[in-house]
This record gives C-alpha cells, structure tokens and sequence, in this order.
C-alpha cells in the first residue's frame, strides 16, 4: 500500500495567521480608545503575539515538508514573516507603553491604530480574494492597503511634529517617539505583505 502524505491547506493556515493579526488590530484600536485596565488588556495583545509566533511556526514546519505549494514557497515563507513582524511591532509599542507607564494613548496613536484596523481588515478579504483567484478584487485591496500606510506616514510625520514643536519634556518626546516608530514600522510590514500578494497575483493572473 502507497503512503500519499496529508496534502497542507497553505491558504488555510495563512487566513488563521491573517485572521489572528485582524483580531490584534482590533483589540489594539479598543485598548487605546478604552485605556482603563490597561495593563490586563496589554496582556491579551501579547497573547495574540504569542498566538502569530506559534501560527508562523506551523507554517515554516509545514513548508519544509511539504514539495508541492499552492504559491511559491518564497512567497509562503515571506508572508509568514511579515505577519509575524506586524504582530511583533504592534505588541513592542504596546510592551513600551506598559514600561514607559503611559496608560492615556494620544489621539495620533489611536489614529494610527484605527488605520492599522482598518488594514488588518482588509487583509482578511484579500487571502480570501486570492485563494478564490479573484485577482482584480485582490489589487484594489492592496491598493487600498497602500492608500493606508501613506495616510499613517502622514500621521506618524504630524504626531512627531507636533512632539518636537509643542513645549514637551524631552523624556516625553523620547518616549512618545519610540512608540510612533513602532507603530509606522507596523504599517510598513503590512504595506509588505500587500506588495507580496500583488507580486503573487503577477505571477498567477
């Protein structure tokens, strides 16, 4: 008798990976607009971060067993990474929130987050998009992912002039700085995974 190994649902596992980064973005958005209990809420975000860990592992454990991959195995693998990198930077600006004792974000930092939302809500529809070959519907969504992460330079520009313009103690613009960082760097990896799945689609349509 032929032994066939269980064939890996890649997109699956990728829409969990997506679907838990979504989830991170939303419980981000609601810990800055409801700080209250802050401390107990930045460990649920860290439970997230551990959860992507854990999901990027089983991809990359998967991908090395597996020869044939619905997309490129590159693309499997950076995609992966980039999710994990976006979990990871939001989780630091909220770890340095907790250690610099800042439980009040600033109206730029929700800004900020409700564009990472609403990223992270998109890129739900695009795995979806994609693993139905529904290629255009793919572009517009990371056209749209694009849109976003100029609107969040935008804001990560105005939030650090208004630190460095407004009468702050330098501690506080240290502080403050460190996080926005954090946060545009989150916005770029997402902005990655689009262009990924833009190179995806080139490649398939």
């Amino acid at each position: 008798m032929v032994l066939f190994p269980k064939k890996i649902d890649f997109f699956e596992l990728i829409d969990r990976a997506i679907d838990n980064l979504a989830k991170a973005t939303d419980h981000l958005v609601d810990m800055f607009k409801n700080p209250a209990d802050f401390e107990n809420k930045a460990k649920i975000m860290y439970e997230f971060e551990q959860e992507g860990d854990i999901l990027t592992h089983d991809i990359m454990k998967e991908l090395n067993k597996t020869f044939l991959t619905p997309i490129d195995r590159e693309d499997i693998h950076a995609l992966a990474s980039r999710i994990d990198d976006v979990l990871d930077l939001m989780w630091g600006a909220v770890d340095r929130m907790i250690v610099y004792k800042i439980t009040k974000p600033s109206s730029e930092a929700i800004s900020i987050a409700e564009d990472l939302q609403m990223t992270g809500s998109i890129l739900r529809k695009v795995i979806r998009e994609l693993r139905a070959k529904n290629y255009s519907h793919v572009q517009e969504h990371c056209i749209e992912i694009n849109r976003l992460e100029n609107r969040i330079d935008r804001l990560y520009r105005d939030a650090l002039g208004k630190l460095l313009n407004e009468p702050n103690d330098p501690i506080h613009v240290i502080k403050w700085k460190d996080i926005y960082q954090l946060l545009e760097d989150a916005s770029d990896r997402a902005e990655d995974i689009a262009n990924i799945l833009e190179g995806i689609v080139l490649k398939h349509a």
